[in-house]
């Protein structure tokens, strides 16, 4: 009989898939945690064959979830489960030791490909991922590199102060600088860290920040 952990803080989420997973399976034990601490708990005291984690769960502490989760039980299987741009976070969860990223607006059917894949010792990603990770070989990015490495001094300086709200007015006037400068600065950052507007940003400096704090 297969185990199941879903990690997700919205009732009516965990519900559905709970619903879901009974459905595929005609034994079948599935448990529910609304934070990380709960799921911590639960599984320190019983062995799972998979875990549906959302990324954004209460307590949470982003890809270091993973590596935590393996501590308590080594050979679990991670299912990362979000409603963030895939890609943005897909490739840097898989790498961080996920076995599968799956998108909550996928369907039906991709939800079950997903859960089936992952407990088949598999892997698994959606078709843009796919296609993303592809793009990545041809183009001989390495997926694990941490794009704030890619950054200037300078082009840190502007990129935190973007992420603090500030315009780029005001921080062309912190920096000393012309606006039109600050204005290529961005640019460049957007280019390096393959976003395209602030919100992304951030996400993605929030994603990688704790990396670069503990190199």
């Amino acid at each position: 009989m297969k185990r199941i952990l879903i990690v997700e803080d919205h009732a009516i989420v965990r519900m559905g898939i709970e619903f879901l997973i009974t459905d595929m399976f005609s034994t079948v034990e599935v448990q529910q945690a609304a934070t990380f601490s709960t799921a911590l708990d639960i599984l320190s005291r019983s062995a799972f064959d998979m875990v549906l984690l959302d990324i954004n769960i209460p307590e949470g502490e982003n890809n270091r979830m993973i590596q935590i989760i393996r501590k308590i039980q080594p050979v679990v299987k991670v299912l990362i489960f979000s409603g963030l741009e895939e890609e943005i976070y897909a490739l840097h969860y898989l790498n961080a030791g996920a076995n599968g990223y799956l998108s909550k607006g996928a369907s039906e059917d991709d939800y079950k490909a997903a859960i089936m894949s992952v407990l088949n010792d598999g892997k698994y990603v959606s078709a843009k991922v796919q296609r993303l990770m592809v793009k990545n070989i041809l183009d001989n990015k390495y997926i694990s590199s941490n794009p704030l490495e890619d950054l200037s001094k300078r082009e840190l300086e502007v990129m935190y102060l973007l992420a603090q709200g500030k315009w780029t007015k005001e921080i062309a006037t912190i920096l000393d600088l012309k606006e039109t400068t600050i204005s290529t600065y961005k640019s460049r950052i957007f280019e390096k860290m393959e976003v395209s507007n602030v919100i992304e940003m951030f996400r993605k400096l929030e994603l990688y920040k704790t990396e670069e704090m503990e190199n």
